[in-house]
Protein backbone atom coordinates (compact mmCIF):
# COMPACT_ATOMS: atom_id res chain seq x y z
CA UNK A 1 0.00 0.00 0.00
CA UNK A 2 0.96 3.63 -0.96
CA UNK A 3 2.01 4.13 -4.14
CA UNK A 4 1.33 6.67 -6.14
CA UNK A 5 -0.37 5.68 -9.42
CA UNK A 6 -1.16 8.69 -12.37
CA UNK A 7 -4.98 8.65 -11.61
CA UNK A 8 -4.22 8.96 -7.68
CA UNK A 9 -2.34 11.71 -8.69
CA UNK A 10 -5.20 13.25 -10.25
CA UNK A 11 -7.84 12.39 -7.73
CA UNK A 12 -5.81 14.04 -5.48
CA UNK A 13 -4.91 17.30 -7.15
CA UNK A 14 -8.75 17.83 -8.22
CA UNK A 15 -9.59 17.68 -4.17
CA UNK A 16 -6.61 19.63 -2.95
CA UNK A 17 -7.40 22.41 -5.88
CA UNK A 18 -11.51 22.29 -5.40
CA UNK A 19 -11.18 22.14 -1.89
CA UNK A 20 -8.80 25.09 -1.51
CA UNK A 21 -11.13 26.73 -3.80
CA UNK A 22 -13.64 26.08 -1.39
CA UNK A 23 -11.72 27.39 1.39
CA UNK A 24 -11.48 31.10 0.15
CA UNK A 25 -14.48 31.02 -1.51
CA UNK A 26 -17.46 31.00 0.79
CA UNK A 27 -20.34 31.18 -2.08
CA UNK A 28 -18.38 28.54 -4.33
CA UNK A 29 -18.46 26.24 -1.02
CA UNK A 30 -22.35 26.82 -0.51
CA UNK A 31 -22.70 26.53 -4.26
CA UNK A 32 -21.50 22.83 -4.47
CA UNK A 33 -21.75 21.18 -1.19
CA UNK A 34 -24.45 18.45 -0.22
CA UNK A 35 -27.55 19.64 0.76
CA UNK A 36 -30.74 18.33 0.70
CA UNK A 37 -32.62 21.29 -0.07
CA UNK A 38 -30.55 21.91 -2.64
CA UNK A 39 -30.72 18.59 -4.49
CA UNK A 40 -34.43 18.39 -3.88
CA UNK A 41 -34.39 22.06 -5.90
CA UNK A 42 -32.39 20.35 -8.83
CA UNK A 43 -28.94 20.67 -8.21
CA UNK A 44 -28.12 17.21 -8.41
CA UNK A 45 -24.41 18.22 -9.10
CA UNK A 46 -23.80 18.45 -5.42
CA UNK A 47 -24.34 15.02 -5.21
CA UNK A 48 -20.88 14.98 -6.91
CA UNK A 49 -19.09 18.27 -6.73
CA UNK A 50 -19.37 18.01 -2.40
CA UNK A 51 -17.13 14.69 -2.91
CA UNK A 52 -14.27 17.36 -3.89
CA UNK A 53 -14.59 19.53 -1.23
CA UNK A 54 -13.35 19.24 2.59
CA UNK A 55 -14.21 21.17 6.17
CA UNK A 56 -10.57 22.29 6.56
CA UNK A 57 -7.12 21.30 6.12
CA UNK A 58 -7.21 18.49 8.34
CA UNK A 59 -10.36 17.01 6.95
CA UNK A 60 -8.47 16.92 3.54
CA UNK A 61 -5.42 15.31 4.73
CA UNK A 62 -7.09 12.50 6.58
CA UNK A 63 -9.05 11.38 3.57
CA UNK A 64 -6.22 11.96 0.53
CA UNK A 65 -3.80 9.61 3.21
CA UNK A 66 -6.36 7.13 3.14
CA UNK A 67 -6.38 7.35 -0.25
CA UNK A 68 -3.38 6.92 -0.92
CA UNK A 69 -2.95 4.22 1.27
CA UNK A 70 -5.32 2.00 -0.28
CA UNK A 71 -5.63 2.80 -3.80
CA UNK A 72 -2.70 1.17 -5.88
CA UNK A 73 -4.29 -2.07 -4.12
CA UNK A 74 -7.74 -1.98 -6.24
CA UNK A 75 -5.43 0.09 -8.76
CA UNK A 76 -3.13 -3.27 -9.24
CA UNK A 77 -5.77 -5.61 -9.02
CA UNK A 78 -8.07 -4.21 -11.21
CA UNK A 79 -6.96 -1.01 -13.46
CA UNK A 80 -6.74 2.87 -13.52
CA UNK A 81 -10.06 3.09 -15.53
CA UNK A 82 -11.83 0.58 -13.02
CA UNK A 83 -10.60 2.31 -10.03
CA UNK A 84 -12.38 5.55 -11.38
CA UNK A 85 -15.67 3.63 -11.52
CA UNK A 86 -15.42 2.79 -8.24
CA UNK A 87 -14.28 6.28 -6.85
CA UNK A 88 -17.16 7.83 -8.53
CA UNK A 89 -20.14 5.37 -7.73
CA UNK A 90 -18.64 5.38 -4.02
CA UNK A 91 -18.75 9.25 -3.73
CA UNK A 92 -22.52 9.37 -5.62
CA UNK A 93 -23.84 6.14 -3.91
CA UNK A 94 -22.55 7.47 -0.71
CA UNK A 95 -23.97 11.06 -0.89
CA UNK A 96 -27.34 9.08 -2.38
CA UNK A 97 -27.93 7.22 1.30
CA UNK A 98 -26.96 10.63 2.59
CA UNK A 99 -29.92 12.09 0.83
CA UNK A 100 -32.13 8.68 1.74
CA UNK A 101 -31.74 9.27 5.46
CA UNK A 102 -32.18 13.05 6.02
CA UNK A 103 -34.35 13.45 3.04
CA UNK A 104 -36.54 15.46 5.43
CA UNK A 105 -33.77 17.60 6.61
CA UNK A 106 -33.88 20.04 4.09
CA UNK A 107 -30.97 21.83 5.74
CA UNK A 108 -28.90 19.32 5.98
CA UNK A 109 -25.67 19.83 4.52
CA UNK A 110 -22.41 17.82 4.16
CA UNK A 111 -19.07 17.70 2.31
CA UNK A 112 -15.78 15.47 1.69
CA UNK A 113 -14.43 12.60 -0.65
CA UNK A 114 -14.99 9.92 2.71
CA UNK A 115 -17.68 8.24 0.79
CA UNK A 116 -15.62 7.98 -2.13
CA UNK A 117 -11.96 6.76 0.00
CA UNK A 118 -14.59 4.41 1.99
CA UNK A 119 -15.78 2.81 -1.25
CA UNK A 120 -12.09 2.60 -2.29
CA UNK A 121 -11.28 0.98 1.33
CA UNK A 122 -14.18 -1.55 0.86
CA UNK A 123 -12.82 -2.32 -2.78
CA UNK A 124 -9.29 -2.95 -1.34
CA UNK A 125 -10.47 -5.20 1.66
CA UNK A 126 -12.51 -7.22 -0.67
CA UNK A 127 -9.71 -7.32 -3.39
CA UNK A 128 -7.45 -8.56 -0.56
CA UNK A 129 -8.87 -9.32 2.47
CA UNK A 130 -6.02 -11.38 3.59
CA UNK A 131 -3.90 -8.09 3.82
CA UNK A 132 -2.86 -6.55 7.94
CA UNK A 133 -3.91 -2.99 8.55
CA UNK A 134 -2.48 -0.67 11.41
CA UNK A 135 -3.94 1.18 13.16
CA UNK A 136 -2.69 4.75 14.34
CA UNK A 137 -0.87 4.41 17.69
CA UNK A 138 -1.62 0.52 17.54
CA UNK A 139 1.05 -1.31 16.98
CA UNK A 140 -1.26 -4.53 16.46
CA UNK A 141 -2.07 -5.85 12.56
CA UNK A 142 -5.89 -5.99 12.11
CA UNK A 143 -7.47 -8.61 9.51
CA UNK A 144 -8.54 -6.52 6.31
CA UNK A 145 -11.63 -7.96 6.97
CA UNK A 146 -12.31 -7.42 10.43
CA UNK A 147 -11.35 -3.76 10.05
CA UNK A 148 -14.38 -3.97 7.26
CA UNK A 149 -17.31 -5.30 9.27
CA UNK A 150 -15.73 -2.96 12.14
CA UNK A 151 -15.66 0.17 10.32
CA UNK A 152 -19.31 -0.13 8.83
CA UNK A 153 -20.75 -1.70 12.35
CA UNK A 154 -19.28 1.34 13.83
CA UNK A 155 -21.08 3.65 11.09
CA UNK A 156 -24.01 2.24 11.99
CA UNK A 157 -23.41 2.49 15.22
CA UNK A 158 -22.67 6.25 14.43
CA UNK A 159 -25.50 6.83 12.37
CA UNK A 160 -28.41 5.72 14.75
CA UNK A 161 -26.98 8.18 17.53
CA UNK A 162 -26.23 10.80 15.47
CA UNK A 163 -21.83 10.54 16.87
CA UNK A 164 -20.02 13.91 16.48
CA UNK A 165 -20.01 16.06 13.34
CA UNK A 166 -19.23 13.36 10.39
CA UNK A 167 -21.13 12.13 7.72
CA UNK A 168 -21.40 8.06 8.79
CA UNK A 169 -24.38 7.31 6.15
CA UNK A 170 -21.92 8.48 3.34
CA UNK A 171 -18.75 6.68 4.77
CA UNK A 172 -21.41 3.62 4.96
CA UNK A 173 -23.11 4.38 1.37
CA UNK A 174 -19.58 5.33 -0.15
CA UNK A 175 -18.08 1.37 1.09
CA UNK A 176 -21.98 -0.29 -0.13
CA UNK A 177 -20.70 1.76 -3.09
CA UNK A 178 -17.42 0.03 -4.01
CA UNK A 179 -18.39 -3.29 -2.41
CA UNK A 180 -21.21 -3.58 -5.34
CA UNK A 181 -18.91 -1.98 -7.92
CA UNK A 182 -16.27 -4.39 -7.28
CA UNK A 183 -18.00 -7.36 -7.41
CA UNK A 184 -19.68 -6.46 -10.60
CA UNK A 185 -16.46 -5.77 -12.11
CA UNK A 186 -14.48 -8.72 -10.44
CA UNK A 187 -17.33 -11.04 -10.42
CA UNK A 188 -14.46 -13.76 -10.04
CA UNK A 189 -14.35 -13.55 -6.61
CA UNK A 190 -17.29 -15.23 -6.21
CA UNK A 191 -15.25 -18.33 -6.60
CA UNK A 192 -12.18 -17.00 -5.28
CA UNK A 193 -13.76 -15.04 -2.34
CA UNK A 194 -17.47 -16.35 -1.35
CA UNK A 195 -16.71 -16.23 2.15
CA UNK A 196 -15.35 -13.27 2.61
CA UNK A 197 -18.43 -11.67 0.17
CA UNK A 198 -20.64 -12.56 2.79
CA UNK A 199 -18.89 -12.23 5.77
CA UNK A 200 -18.46 -8.42 4.28
CA UNK A 201 -21.97 -8.26 3.17
CA UNK A 202 -22.98 -8.23 7.05
CA UNK A 203 -23.14 -4.73 7.93
CA UNK A 204 -24.83 -3.75 5.03
CA UNK A 205 -27.85 -6.48 5.86
CA UNK A 206 -27.71 -5.14 9.35
CA UNK A 207 -28.32 -1.32 8.29
CA UNK A 208 -31.36 -2.07 5.97
CA UNK A 209 -33.02 -4.82 8.75
CA UNK A 210 -32.66 -1.92 11.28
CA UNK A 211 -33.84 0.64 8.42
CA UNK A 212 -36.84 -1.69 7.99
CA UNK A 213 -37.81 -2.19 11.09
CA UNK A 214 -37.35 1.54 12.10
CA UNK A 215 -34.72 1.46 14.75
CA UNK A 216 -32.44 3.60 12.93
Amino acid sequence: MGKLDLVTIIIIAANVIISYKGFNDFSFFEKYKFNVGGVKRGEQIRLFSAGFLHADTQHLLFNMLSLYFFADVVIALLSPIQFILIYIGSLLVGNLLSLYFHKNEYHYSAVGASGAVSGIIYSAILLQPGMNLYMFFIPIPIPAYLFGIGYLLYSIYGMKNRIGNIGHDAHFGGAVGGYLITLMLSPWLFETNLLMIGLLAIPIIILFALKKLGKI
